[in-house]
Protein backbone atom coordinates (compact mmCIF):
# COMPACT_ATOMS: atom_id res chain seq x y z
CA UNK A 1 0.00 0.00 0.00
CA UNK A 2 1.59 3.16 -1.67
CA UNK A 3 -0.15 5.78 0.90
CA UNK A 4 0.25 3.73 4.20
CA UNK A 5 2.25 5.93 6.63
CA UNK A 6 5.43 3.84 8.05
CA UNK A 7 4.28 4.89 11.51
CA UNK A 8 1.11 3.96 11.34
CA UNK A 9 1.85 1.06 9.87
CA UNK A 10 4.29 0.27 12.70
CA UNK A 11 1.76 1.44 15.39
CA UNK A 12 -1.48 -0.40 13.82
CA UNK A 13 0.75 -4.08 13.61
CA UNK A 14 1.99 -3.87 17.31
CA UNK A 15 -1.78 -2.61 18.03
CA UNK A 16 -3.36 -5.93 15.61
CA UNK A 17 -0.62 -8.28 16.10
CA UNK A 18 -1.16 -9.20 12.36
CA UNK A 19 1.25 -9.74 9.23
CA UNK A 20 1.92 -7.21 7.10
CA UNK A 21 -0.30 -8.47 4.91
CA UNK A 22 -2.83 -8.99 7.18
CA UNK A 23 -2.95 -5.60 8.70
CA UNK A 24 -2.97 -3.67 5.25
CA UNK A 25 -5.87 -5.80 4.69
CA UNK A 26 -7.95 -4.53 7.62
CA UNK A 27 -6.54 -0.72 7.19
CA UNK A 28 -8.65 -1.07 3.50
CA UNK A 29 -11.74 -2.24 6.30
CA UNK A 30 -14.39 -2.27 3.81
CA UNK A 31 -13.09 -0.38 0.76
CA UNK A 32 -12.06 -3.33 -1.33
CA UNK A 33 -10.68 -0.96 -4.15
CA UNK A 34 -7.74 0.60 -1.92
CA UNK A 35 -8.28 4.55 -0.59
CA UNK A 36 -11.03 6.53 -1.38
CA UNK A 37 -11.65 9.97 -2.61
CA UNK A 38 -13.84 11.20 0.84
CA UNK A 39 -15.43 14.95 0.98
CA UNK A 40 -14.19 17.45 3.20
CA UNK A 41 -17.60 18.24 4.93
CA UNK A 42 -18.14 14.43 5.59
CA UNK A 43 -15.10 14.47 7.68
CA UNK A 44 -14.72 15.37 11.46
CA UNK A 45 -11.86 15.26 13.75
CA UNK A 46 -11.51 13.42 16.79
CA UNK A 47 -11.70 15.66 19.62
CA UNK A 48 -9.61 13.41 22.09
CA UNK A 49 -6.39 13.22 20.45
CA UNK A 50 -3.24 13.91 21.85
CA UNK A 51 -2.35 16.43 18.89
CA UNK A 52 -3.86 20.00 20.69
CA UNK A 53 -1.08 22.58 18.91
CA UNK A 54 -0.70 22.71 15.38
CA UNK A 55 2.24 25.15 13.99
CA UNK A 56 0.16 27.83 11.95
CA UNK A 57 3.41 28.12 9.53
CA UNK A 58 4.41 24.82 8.94
CA UNK A 59 0.21 24.02 7.97
CA UNK A 60 0.68 26.91 5.56
CA UNK A 61 3.59 24.91 4.12
CA UNK A 62 1.81 21.75 3.97
CA UNK A 63 -1.28 23.36 2.20
CA UNK A 64 0.86 24.92 -0.91
CA UNK A 65 2.70 21.53 -1.51
CA UNK A 66 -1.30 20.35 -1.92
CA UNK A 67 -2.14 22.88 -3.74
CA UNK A 68 1.13 21.79 -6.37
CA UNK A 69 1.50 17.80 -5.91
CA UNK A 70 -2.52 17.16 -3.82
CA UNK A 71 -2.90 15.12 -0.93
CA UNK A 72 0.50 12.52 -1.48
CA UNK A 73 -0.78 10.45 1.86
CA UNK A 74 -3.92 9.17 2.48
CA UNK A 75 -5.68 10.07 5.95
CA UNK A 76 -7.15 7.39 7.70
CA UNK A 77 -10.81 7.40 8.85
CA UNK A 78 -13.14 5.50 10.66
CA UNK A 79 -17.04 5.21 9.35
CA UNK A 80 -19.34 6.38 11.81
CA UNK A 81 -22.74 6.41 10.02
CA UNK A 82 -22.50 8.25 6.93
CA UNK A 83 -19.92 10.47 8.33
CA UNK A 84 -15.85 9.95 8.89
CA UNK A 85 -14.05 10.57 11.99
CA UNK A 86 -10.22 10.61 11.67
CA UNK A 87 -8.10 8.16 13.33
CA UNK A 88 -4.28 9.92 11.58
CA UNK A 89 -3.63 12.72 9.41
CA UNK A 90 -5.76 15.65 10.88
CA UNK A 91 -2.89 17.88 9.69
CA UNK A 92 -3.41 16.66 5.92
CA UNK A 93 -7.37 17.36 6.54
CA UNK A 94 -6.98 20.85 7.74
CA UNK A 95 -4.23 21.96 5.14
CA UNK A 96 -6.59 20.31 2.45
CA UNK A 97 -9.66 22.57 4.05
CA UNK A 98 -7.48 25.25 3.66
CA UNK A 99 -6.03 24.73 0.30
CA UNK A 100 -9.77 24.56 -1.00
CA UNK A 101 -9.98 21.22 -1.80
CA UNK A 102 -13.53 19.43 -1.88
CA UNK A 103 -12.35 15.62 -1.71
CA UNK A 104 -9.34 14.25 -0.21
CA UNK A 105 -7.72 10.83 -0.36
CA UNK A 106 -8.86 8.61 2.72
CA UNK A 107 -8.00 4.77 3.99
CA UNK A 108 -11.50 3.76 6.01
CA UNK A 109 -11.69 1.46 8.92
CA UNK A 110 -14.31 0.21 10.53
CA UNK A 111 -14.19 -0.67 13.96
CA UNK A 112 -15.21 0.57 17.78
CA UNK A 113 -14.41 3.42 19.35
CA UNK A 114 -11.71 2.29 22.01
CA UNK A 115 -9.87 0.52 18.80
CA UNK A 116 -10.32 3.72 17.11
CA UNK A 117 -8.84 5.93 19.92
CA UNK A 118 -5.58 3.37 20.88
CA UNK A 119 -4.64 3.73 17.23
CA UNK A 120 -5.17 7.47 17.43
CA UNK A 121 -2.98 7.54 20.36
CA UNK A 122 -0.23 5.44 19.16
CA UNK A 123 0.02 7.32 15.62
CA UNK A 124 0.26 10.50 17.05
CA UNK A 125 2.97 9.10 19.95
CA UNK A 126 5.17 7.99 17.31
CA UNK A 127 5.34 11.36 15.32
CA UNK A 128 8.21 13.54 16.23
CA UNK A 129 6.18 17.03 15.99
CA UNK A 130 3.75 16.49 19.36
CA UNK A 131 5.34 18.70 22.25
CA UNK A 132 6.37 16.96 25.35
CA UNK A 133 3.37 17.60 26.78
CA UNK A 134 0.98 16.63 24.16
CA UNK A 135 3.32 13.74 24.19
CA UNK A 136 3.10 12.74 27.98
CA UNK A 137 -0.49 13.08 28.06
CA UNK A 138 -1.42 10.64 25.12
CA UNK A 139 1.33 7.94 26.88
CA UNK A 140 -0.45 8.90 30.24
CA UNK A 141 -3.72 8.00 28.37
CA UNK A 142 -2.82 4.46 27.11
CA UNK A 143 -1.35 3.86 30.61
CA UNK A 144 -4.51 4.70 32.45
CA UNK A 145 -6.82 3.81 29.84
CA UNK A 146 -5.54 0.41 28.24
CA UNK A 147 -3.71 -0.46 31.86
CA UNK A 148 -0.40 -0.57 29.78
CA UNK A 149 3.10 -0.38 31.09
CA UNK A 150 5.69 1.76 30.49
CA UNK A 151 7.64 -0.37 29.05
CA UNK A 152 4.33 -1.72 26.84
CA UNK A 153 4.06 1.69 25.76
CA UNK A 154 7.70 2.04 24.90
CA UNK A 155 7.03 -0.83 22.77
CA UNK A 156 4.33 0.67 21.03
CA UNK A 157 5.20 3.94 20.04
CA UNK A 158 8.90 3.01 19.47
CA UNK A 159 10.76 5.34 22.31
CA UNK A 160 12.84 3.87 24.69
CA UNK A 161 11.59 3.45 28.38
CA UNK A 162 13.62 6.46 29.97
CA UNK A 163 12.17 8.82 26.92
CA UNK A 164 8.89 7.46 28.28
CA UNK A 165 9.71 8.18 31.78
CA UNK A 166 11.24 11.73 31.27
CA UNK A 167 7.84 12.71 29.40
CA UNK A 168 5.39 10.99 32.06
CA UNK A 169 7.77 13.38 34.53
CA UNK A 170 6.82 16.57 32.75
CA UNK A 171 3.09 16.40 34.07
CA UNK A 172 4.20 16.33 37.47
CA UNK A 173 5.11 20.07 37.51
CA UNK A 174 3.13 22.83 38.69
CA UNK A 175 1.24 23.90 35.92
CA UNK A 176 3.08 27.16 35.07
CA UNK A 177 5.67 25.15 34.00
CA UNK A 178 4.07 22.44 32.28
CA UNK A 179 2.87 25.72 30.19
CA UNK A 180 6.51 26.62 29.60
CA UNK A 181 7.54 22.94 28.31
CA UNK A 182 3.83 23.29 26.13
CA UNK A 183 5.21 26.47 24.53
CA UNK A 184 8.98 25.39 23.79
CA UNK A 185 10.77 27.58 26.34
CA UNK A 186 11.39 24.44 27.77
CA UNK A 187 12.83 21.13 27.35
CA UNK A 188 12.42 17.75 27.93
CA UNK A 189 15.52 17.98 29.59
CA UNK A 190 14.42 21.10 31.77
CA UNK A 191 11.81 19.51 32.75
CA UNK A 192 13.37 16.32 34.28
CA UNK A 193 15.92 18.38 36.02
CA UNK A 194 13.50 20.64 37.68
CA UNK A 195 11.22 17.59 38.80
CA UNK A 196 13.72 16.34 41.33
CA UNK A 197 12.87 19.52 43.34
CA UNK A 198 10.08 19.25 46.18
CA UNK A 199 9.31 22.98 46.79
CA UNK A 200 6.78 23.66 44.31
CA UNK A 201 7.54 27.31 44.23
CA UNK A 202 11.37 26.85 44.04
CA UNK A 203 10.18 24.49 40.83
CA UNK A 204 8.62 27.79 39.36
CA UNK A 205 11.03 30.05 40.12
CA UNK A 206 13.84 28.10 38.84
CA UNK A 207 12.00 27.35 35.62
CA UNK A 208 11.24 30.65 34.99
CA UNK A 209 14.98 31.50 35.46
CA UNK A 210 15.78 29.04 33.01
CA UNK A 211 13.21 30.41 30.51
CA UNK A 212 13.92 33.77 30.65
CA UNK A 213 17.85 33.37 30.85
CA UNK A 214 17.57 30.56 28.38
CA UNK A 215 20.14 28.43 30.19
CA UNK A 216 21.26 24.67 29.36
CA UNK A 217 19.86 21.44 30.46
CA UNK A 218 23.38 21.17 32.18
CA UNK A 219 23.32 24.63 34.05
CA UNK A 220 19.68 23.90 35.44
CA UNK A 221 21.14 20.58 36.54
CA UNK A 222 24.28 22.64 38.48
CA UNK A 223 21.55 24.80 39.98
CA UNK A 224 19.06 22.33 41.23
CA UNK A 225 22.14 20.07 42.97
CA UNK A 226 23.34 23.73 44.43
CA UNK A 227 19.63 23.83 45.56
CA UNK A 228 19.47 20.07 47.12
CA UNK A 229 22.86 19.97 48.34
CA UNK A 230 22.33 19.76 52.79
CA UNK A 231 23.92 23.38 54.00
CA UNK A 232 27.19 22.69 55.68
CA UNK A 233 26.97 23.06 59.53
CA UNK A 234 28.70 26.01 60.79
CA UNK A 235 32.30 24.38 62.40
CA UNK A 236 34.20 26.37 64.36
CA UNK A 237 37.84 24.94 64.68
CA UNK A 238 38.87 22.10 67.83
CA UNK A 239 41.87 23.66 68.17
CA UNK A 240 42.57 26.21 71.05
CA UNK A 241 45.56 28.64 72.30
CA UNK A 242 47.30 27.49 75.62
CA UNK A 243 45.96 30.80 76.97
CA UNK A 244 42.49 29.99 76.27
CA UNK A 245 42.77 26.80 77.65
CA UNK A 246 44.67 28.30 80.70
CA UNK A 247 41.06 30.34 80.89
CA UNK A 248 38.94 27.20 80.62
CA UNK A 249 41.08 25.40 83.71
CA UNK A 250 40.50 28.21 86.09
CA UNK A 251 36.79 28.24 85.24
CA UNK A 252 36.63 24.44 85.90
CA UNK A 253 38.07 25.10 89.63
CA UNK A 254 36.23 28.59 90.04
CA UNK A 255 33.09 26.26 88.74
CA UNK A 256 34.01 23.25 90.17
CA UNK A 257 32.36 21.67 86.89
CA UNK A 258 32.89 21.01 83.63
CA UNK A 259 33.79 23.73 81.40
CA UNK A 260 34.56 23.52 77.58
CA UNK A 261 35.61 25.79 75.41
CA UNK A 262 34.91 24.97 71.26
CA UNK A 263 36.38 27.61 68.78
CA UNK A 264 39.66 30.32 68.99
CA UNK A 265 40.95 33.48 70.73
CA UNK A 266 38.74 34.99 67.52
CA UNK A 267 35.61 33.08 68.06
CA UNK A 268 33.58 30.16 69.92
CA UNK A 269 31.70 29.23 72.71
CA UNK A 270 32.23 28.08 76.66
CA UNK A 271 29.96 25.42 78.01
CA UNK A 272 29.58 25.83 81.47
CA UNK A 273 28.16 22.08 82.66
CA UNK A 274 25.48 21.97 85.56
CA UNK A 275 23.91 18.62 86.93
CA UNK A 276 21.59 19.38 89.65
CA UNK A 277 19.14 22.75 90.24
CA UNK A 278 21.55 22.72 93.45
CA UNK A 279 24.77 23.08 91.15
CA UNK A 280 23.27 25.71 88.91
CA UNK A 281 22.34 27.47 91.97
CA UNK A 282 26.00 27.93 93.50
CA UNK A 283 27.19 28.59 89.75
CA UNK A 284 24.83 31.36 89.62
CA UNK A 285 26.05 32.52 93.14
CA UNK A 286 29.56 32.44 92.61
CA UNK A 287 28.87 34.71 89.31
CA UNK A 288 27.00 37.42 91.47
CA UNK A 289 29.82 37.75 93.83
CA UNK A 290 32.26 38.35 90.79
CA UNK A 291 30.06 40.51 89.31
CA UNK A 292 29.59 42.90 92.93
CA UNK A 293 33.27 43.30 93.11
CA UNK A 294 33.34 45.25 89.69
Amino acid sequence: MAGKSKGLGKGLNALFGETTEEYELALDGQSSGGNREISLDRIFRDENQPRKMFDVEALEELKNSILIHGVITPIVVNKIEDKYQIIAGERRYRAAVMAGLETIPAIVMDINEKKVREIALIENLQREDLNPVESARGIKELMDRYGLTQEQVAERISKSRSNVANLLRVLTLPTTVIQLVEQDKLTVGHAKALAGINDEQIIIDQANYASTNKISVRELERRVSEIQRPKEKETVPKEISIELRDLVDKMKVTFATKVKAVGNDNKGRIVIDYYTKDDLDRILKLIEIMDSRK
